[in-house]
C-alpha cells in the first residue's frame, strides 16, 4: 500500500490496521501532516494545524500499543486522525468562528462532542475552515484564504463545513466533524463528493454552550464511506445532562445498521422544491438515477414532496438571528453578516418566526406518515466558483443562497435526519449528490439504505487528481 492509498483508506480500516500492527498512530499522523503541509496552501481546508499536539498524542498512543495485551480493549478509533470544524471548541487550540478577531483565541475547554471524539481514541489534526460564524454556504471568510474544492480549485467546497469536506475529499484526514444549521454538512459533502450525515434533532449534544438557534443546527459526520460516517455518528451521539432535547439510544449502533437487513420501503422523490421550481438538469438526473436504483432494489418508489413554500420567511428570520447570537461584535463581521444581523428584528419577531417554523415543520413531518424516505437534490445546482457572488449586494447574495440551498433547511427546521450521498460527476468533473431524508430519529434506516446505494455505485469514491 502506498502512502497515498493509506491516506485515502477509510477510518474504520485504519483502526484495524493499527490493531493489527501494520501501521502506527504516529505513522498515520505524520502522513497526514505531510499531506496538509503539501496541499493545504492550495486548498485552504485547515485554519490551524495542531502539529505539536497531534504528534505528542500519536507518540503516546503508539507507545501505549506496545503495552496493550488485547487490542479489543482499545477504543474504536484508537490512533486514527480526525479534523474538527472551527466552530467547535477543542481545548488548547484556536476557535476562530471564521473571524479574524478570534484567530488567536485559544479554547479553554472541549465541546461535548470533542470530548466524545477523544474518548473514542481519535487524534485531532487541527481545525478546519468555516464560513464566518458558519452563516454562509461557501467558505470564504475575510482574513482567511478561501477554502477550495479539491476537484477543481476554482470552485468552492461549499459551507459552512467546507474545510472539513475538502479535507476528507483531498485525503488530508480520513474523517471529520462538521455541523449543519441549514445544509452545512450535506452541502459541502455533495460539493466534494463525500458522505455527510445530519442526524435528527437531539441525537448529538451541543453541550456545554447550546446551539443558539432553537434546534435547527446539529453536529454531524463527514467521511468517504457511509460506514465511516455512521461509526463517527455512534461516537458523537448521546445525551449530556441538561440538554434541552434528546433521543433514546438507537436499538442497534449506526455502524451495525450498515449490516442490517432492510425490507421494502415506501420512498418518495422529487426534483423540484416548491416554490422555487426544478433543480438543475444534472441534479435532476442524480435524483432520477437514485430512484431507479431504489426501484431495482425492490422498494416502492413514487413522486412526492412536502410543500416548503411557507417555511422560507420564518426560517430566514431564525437563521439571521444566529449571527447576532454568537456575541461577536457586529462591527467586526463582514458586510454580508452585518447586513444579516441588521435584518434579525426584535425578540418578539424571532419568537413568532419560531412558532411559524414549528407549525410548518409539523406538516413536513406529517408527510412521512405515508413515506419512510424522501430523495431530493442536496442543492439546486452544482457548486459555484470561489468569489462568484462577491460583487453582489447582500440582498442579491441572499436571493442566490436561498435558490441554491433550498432542499436543505426544511429538515433543519423539522429536525429530521438526512444523509448526503455522492452519485457521480457533472460535465465539469465536479461532484453531484442526492440527500435521503427519513422519519424522526430514523437515521438507521437512512444509513442502511445509503449503504446499499453506495454498493451499487463504486465509482463514486474516486480521488481528485490534484491530490492523488
Amino acid at each position: 500500500m502506498t502512502n497515498t492509498d493509506l491516506a485515502f483508506t477509510p477510518a474504520l480500516e485504519q483502526a484495524q490496521l493499527i490493531r493489527q500492527g501494520q501501521v502506527s498512530p504516529l505513522e498515520l499522523v505524520e502522513l497526514y501532516l505531510a499531506r496538509i503541509q503539501q496541499f493545504n496552501p492550495q486548498l485552504g481546508s485547515y485554519f490551524s494545524v495542531a502539529t505539536d499536539m497531534a504528534l505528542a498524542d500519536a507518540k503516546a498512543k503508539t507507545e501505549q500499543l506496545t503495552q496493550v495485551r488485547d487490542s479489543a480493549e482499545l477504543p474504536p478509533f484508537f490512533g486514527v486522525p480526525i479534523a474538527i470544524k472551527d466552530l467547535t471548541a477543542v481545548q488548547g487550540l484556536p476557535c476562530s468562528y471564521g473571524t479574524p478577531i478570534l484567530k488567536d483565541k485559544i479554547a479553554p475547554y472541549d465541546d461535548g462532542v470533542v470530548a466524545r471524539i477523544k474518548q473514542a481514541g481519535f487524534v485531532i489534526l487541527g481545525k478546519t475552515a468555516t464560513s464566518e460564524v458558519g452563516s454562509l454556504p461557501y467558505t470564504e471568510p475575510p482574513g482567511f484564504p478561501p477554502a477550495r474544492n479539491p476537484w477543481n480549485l476554482e470552485y468552492t467546497p461549499g459551507g459552512s463545513s467546507g474545510g472539513s469536506a475538502a479535507a476528507v475529499a483531498a485525503g488530508l484526514c480520513p474523517i471529520a466533524q462538521g455541523s449543519d444549521g441549514g445544509g452545512s454538512v450535506r452541502g459541502p459533502a455533495s460539493c466534494c463528493g463525500v458522505v455527510g450525515i445530519k442526524p435528527a434533532r437531539g441525537r448529538v449534544s451541543f453541550a456545554p454552550v447550546g446551539d443558539r438557534q432553537n434546534g435547527i443546527a446539529t453536529n454531524g459526520s463527514i467521511a468517504r464511506t457511509v460506514a465511516d460516517a455512521a461509526a463517527l455518528l455512534d461516537v458523537m451521539s448521546g445525551y449530556i445532562p441538561g440538554d434541552p432535547y434528546w433521543l433514546p439510544e438507537p436499538e442497534v449502533s449506526f455502524l451495525e445498521a450498515t449490516r442490517q437487513p432492510l425490507g421494502q420501503l415506501r420512498i418518495a422523490f422529487s426534483t423540484a422544491i416548491p416554490p422555487l421550481g426544478d433543480a438543475a438538469e444534472v441534479c435532476q438526473q442524480a435524483v432520477h438515477e437514485t430512484a431507479r436504483r431504489l426501484e431495482e432494489m425492490g422498494h416502492q418508489v413514487e413522486p412526492g414532496c412536502p410543500d416548503f413554500r411557507a417555511l422560507i420567511e420564518p426560517f430566514q428570520k431564525v437563521w439571521q438571528a444566529g449571527v447576532t447570537a454568537t456575541g461577536i461584535p457586529v462591527a467586526a463581521l463582514s458586510p454580508m453578516n452585518q447586513w444579516i444581523a441588521a435584518q434579525s428584528g426584535s425578540a418578539g419577531e424571532y419568537l413568532q418566526a419560531v412558532a411559524q417554523m414549528q407549525i410548518i415543520s409539523r406538516q413536513i413531518v406529517g408527510f412521512f406518515e405515508n413515506f419512510q424516505v424522501l430523495v431530493l437534490p442536496v442543492y439546486m445546482h452544482p457548486t459555484i466558483r470561489v468569489g462568484e457572488w462577491a460583487d453582489l449586494s447582500p440582498e442579491e447574495t441572499l436571493h442566490n443562497i436561498i435558490r441554491w440551498i433550498a432542499p436543505c433547511p426544511p429538515f433543519n427546521a423539522s429536525g429530521l435526519p438526512a444523509i448526503a450521498l455522492p452519485t457521480g460527476f457533472d460535465s465539469k468533473g465536479l461532484p453531484v449528490g442526492v440527500q435521503l431524508v427519513g422519519r424522526p430519529a430514523a437515521e438507521a434506516t437512512l444509513i442502511a439504505l445509503a449503504t446499499r446505494l453506495e454498493a451499487t455505485n463504486p465509482g463514486i469514491h474516486q480521488r481528485p487528481a490534484l491530490v492523488a
